[in-house]
């Protein structure tokens, strides 16, 4: 009899457990998704809703806010300054880190671990430490105001980490690949386009997703170095205040189209980053 009500008690107990488990991961998730929610919800109201009184749900429902950003050139051509940039570093950045982290993952040489931890220093160092130099060069050479000019800026912070992530999955791909395509007549560029970089296909996905986020996001290296002809929307967000005060419901609606991009990128990356984490150095 004992043997037969064992399991019953078992049960019992896990079922609290299951219960206590889902309690928690929805108020986890219920707090990660509220400020989200509440942007959202500002982006669809009134100034003088927003201002005026406390509502789960916009009594007045508008578009007015996405019309402004669709409409006026300032905001949607800070989208595309945004986005020319950022692509602009990812592939800057990919191309430059890709034959380093091999290089770091297949060879030993002299001060190899020292160099690798240097890259590492400059990708914990504050962009406020380098915004005055950069501002300063590329004002002597004529970048100031240009795409190219905050893409290369991020590559010092980017590269860095490009490095140290695809340098992880290349060490997991066994040397005997190498040998055997240079035995079967394979030059370096052609085994590294066509056999190598798709057995780290993963791996790239997952370092293009991290470059895009952090270029993204940042905001003191883009807006030091560029003023209208190359201004991001992080810039334009930040020049909302008018005579009538700060117009709440464009910069709500402004926040919610600049997470859009970076859903999307999680959306199509979303394998990849699962492999990452599982695999790689993330």
């Amino acid at each position: 009899m004992s043997d037969l009500t064992q399991p019953t008690s078992a049960q019992g107990f896990a079922l609290p457990k299951i219960k206590g488990k889902a309690i928690v991961m929805g108020l986890y998730l219920l707090f990660l998704l509220l400020p989200i929610y509440w942007l959202l919800m500002m982006s669809l109201k009134t100034n003088t809703e927003i201002l005026n009184t406390f509502t789960l749900w916009p009594r007045d429902l508008t578009f007015d806010n996405y019309i402004t950003i669709l409409t006026d050139a300032s905001w949607y051509t800070g989208y595309l300054n945004s986005m020319i940039y950022v692509v602009m570093n990812m592939v800057i950045s990919l191309v430059v880190a890709l034959p380093a982290a091999y290089a770091f993952s297949r060879y030993t040489f002299l001060g190899d671990k020292h160099l690798f931890f240097w890259l590492l220093t400059n990708r914990m160092a504050p962009p406020a430490v380098f915004a005055l130099p950069f501002f300063q060069l590329y004002s002597s050479i004529g970048l100031f105001d240009t795409h190219i000019a905050v893409a290369l800026a991020h590559c010092l912070f980017n590269v860095p980490l490009a490095v140290w992530i695809l340098e992880g999955f290349m060490r997991g791909v066994p040397k005997e690949i190498d040998e055997t395509a240079y035995i079967d007549g394979y030059s370096f560029p052609r085994f590294f386009v066509k056999i190598f970089t798709p057995l780290v296909a993963s791996g790239i996905g997952v370092t293009a997703f991290f470059l895009f986020m952090f270029s993204w996001v940042e905001l003191l290296l883009s807006r030091t170095l560029t003023s209208v002809e190359a201004k991001p929307i992080a810039a334009t967000m930040t020049r909302t205040i008018g005579a009538s005060g700060i117009d709440w419901g464009v910069l709500a609606a402004a926040g919610v189209l600049t997470i859009v991009p970076g859903a999307l990128v999680i959306y199509f990356v979303r394998n990849y980053i699962a492999k990452g984490f599982a695999l790689g150095r993330v």
